[in-house]
């Protein structure tokens, strides 16, 4: 399997990136991203839920009689954005100028499509030192409503590391859930970053892959993390979840090797650089 995709290699017409659960060769979680220049694209979300998420610029979306008015931002590293939910089997039109990230997944249940405004996303500074990050909550359990859906992005400044320690989420068990992963990432000012997944002796899996902008890691199992920015360049990446399990979680398991770290963080100031973009109003 494929798990590591750079920019460009999956692009479809208008689609700069398609990531489908066939695509990926697993079960639920898929993402778009779509680019615009002033133009309209009509799309179907079949049998799975989806999120319209500006990555750069606005638009207006049209489903279900409704139309959003998404004010977007200038750019991922320009704070949090507002954003609209798409049920399965809907018929949708996009208008507008950017580029715009369609993370989704399979259901089978239809939830009303809704608007997400921008004030009513957590933002969350986790971590502490050069493990430092940024994390806008714009579709989990506690913070927005789907079926199967789980989406958040992080932003981490240059030379911090992210998705530390290591965890996983693969398998149904107490305190732990089951979820496939895609991490989609941005870089500041044409750098690059790193990105590692590793897995155990029953289940292998090994990736440590150079990132740049527009480039995916698909994560179906395993250990992931470190998510590596390098000195000089802030490291963007949006994570798009989805499994089979009855209720929607986010349950992680830090590799027991390396979840000692955390601890380190409670001598440890958080990066005074945070939170990056924007002014925002409210932190969890």
């Amino acid at each position: 399997m494929n798990l590591y995709r750079p920019a460009g290699s999956t692009a479809e017409g208008p689609f700069d990136l398609v990531v489908t659960p066939e695509s990926a060769g697993w079960g639920f979680s898929g993402l778009r991203v779509l680019s615009l220049d002033g133009s309209t694209q009509q799309l179907s979300t079949g049998d799975s839920e989806a999120l319209v998420l500006p990555l750069s610029g606005s638009c207006t979306v049209e489903v279900d009689g409704e139309t959003f008015e998404l004010t977007g931002r200038t750019g991922v590293f320009d704070g949090i954005t507002d954003f609209a939910y798409l049920p399965r089997d809907a018929e949708v039109t996009i208008t507008g100028t950017g580029r715009f990230a369609l993370p989704s997944a399979k259901t089978g249940k239809r939830l009303p499509a809704r608007y997400g405004p921008a004030e009513n996303v957590p933002l969350e500074l986790r971590g502490a030192g050069n493990c430092s990050r940024q994390i806008h909550n714009y579709c989990l359990p506690h913070t927005f409503d789907a079926d199967q859906l789980l989406v958040c992005e992080v932003l981490t400044p240059g030379g911090n590391w992210s998705s530390y320690p290591p965890h996983k989420h693969d398998e149904a068990r107490d305190g732990e859930s089951e979820l496939e992963e895609i991490y989609y990432f941005e870089v500041a000012d044409g750098g690059m970053g790193y990105q590692r997944v590793y897995g155990t002796e029953q289940r292998p899996i090994d990736v440590l892959a150079e990132v740049r902008s527009g480039d995916v890691v698909l994560i179906p199992h395993g250990w992931h993390g470190p998510s590596m920015a390098v000195p000089g360049y802030d490291l963007y990446y949006l994570n798009v979840m989805a499994g089979p399990g009855q209720e929607r979680a986010w349950l992680i398991c830090d590799d027991p090797a390396h979840g000692w770290v955390r601890q380190t963080w409670e001598s440890q100031d958080i990066d005074p650089r945070l939170p990056l973009g924007r002014t925002q109003r409210h932190y969890l």
